[in-house]
C-alpha cells in the first residue's frame, strides 16, 4: 500500500491549532510521532526510492526534507510556538535546503499543496536564472507547454515585476518569463487526498511534472 496519512493526522493538526502551546504538545508528543511524524517519514522514504529512478539529483531524507514542528518566532509578530501543518522539502543534490529550486509538499486540515520551484531566490541567483532564461528561453517555453506540465499546473506561477528587470531589453521574446521574481509550479488539492491511497501516486505524478522546471532553474543557479 502506498504511504499516506490518516484521519487522525488531520484531527491532530486541527486540535493543535486550537491548543497551540508547548505544554499541550508535550503531553501529546507520542501521538504526534505516531499519527503525524511516522507517516511523513514513510512518504519521504518512499520518495527517496523513487527519486533514484525519476531524478537522482533530488534529495529525500528525514534530515534534509522534514520541517520541524516548532516555529521560528524570533522575527515574527505571531508568537505561537508550533506549526499547524506538516511539510517536507526536497532540495537539489549539492545545494542547501533553500538554495536553488526544489520540490515541496504540505498537508493541512484545509488543503494539500504540492509542487516546486524557487520561492525566495537570492539576488545573484535570480539574476543567473534570468540570464539563463534569456539565452535559452525556448527551453523554458517547451517545459511549460509540455502536456505533463499543463496536466498538473495551470501555468508558471509566482510574483512578477510589472516592467522588465534592469539589464534586459523590453522586447525580449522571453519577456513574460524574465519578469518573474519567483518561479513556481504548484497545485492545491482537497485535504481528503492526504488520507487516500491516491495521495502518494498524486504527489509523485505532480513532482514528475515539476522536475524539468526544477532542473532548468538549477542549471541557471549553478552558472557562474
Amino acid at each position: 500500500m502506498s504511504p499516506h496519512f490518516s484521519p487522525a493526522t488531520l484531527s491532530f493538526l486541527r486540535a493543535l491549532k486550537r491548543n497551540n502551546n508547548r505544554e499541550w504538545f508535550k503531553a501529546r508528543r507520542d501521538e504526534y510521532d505516531r499519527v503525524v511524524r511516522e507517516p511523513m517519514l514513510a512518504v519521504i522514504e518512499q520518495l527517496a526510492v523513487d527519486f533514484k529512478k525519476m531524478s537522482p539529483e533530488l534529495v529525500a531524507s528525514p534530515k534534509a526534507s522534514m520541517y520541524r514542528i516548532y516555529r521560528d518566532t524570533r522575527f515574527s509578530p505571531d508568537k505561537t510556538p508550533l506549526k499547524t501543518h506538516i511539510a517536507a522539502v526536497f532540495p537539489w543534490r549539492g545545494m542547501q535546503r533553500h538554495q536553488g529550486a526544489g520540490l515541496y509538499f504540505e498537508v493541512t486540515p484545509k488543503w494539500v499543496w504540492a509542487g516546486g520551484g524557487i520561492y525566495a531566490p537570492e539576488p545573484q541567483d535570480l539574476l543567473r536564472v534570468r540570464q539563463h532564461i534569456a539565452s535559452t528561453w525556448p527551453m523554458l517555453q517547451r517545459i511549460v507547454r509540455h502536456r505533463a506540465f499543463k496536466a498538473s499546473f495551470t501555468a508558471l506561477d509566482g510574483a512578477r515585476l510589472t516592467r522588465m528587470p534592469r539589464g534586459f531589453v523590453a522586447d525580449h521574446p522571453a519577456a513574460e518569463f524574465l519578469k518573474h521574481r519567483q518561479f513556481l509550479a504548484g497545485r492545491e488539492f482537497p485535504p481528503g487526498l492526504a488520507t487516500s491511497t491516491d495521495f502518494y501516486p498524486t504527489i509523485l505524478t505532480t513532482f514528475k511534472a515539476a522536475t524539468p522546471l526544477i532542473r532548468f532553474l538549477n542549471e541557471g543557479v549553478k552558472e557562474a
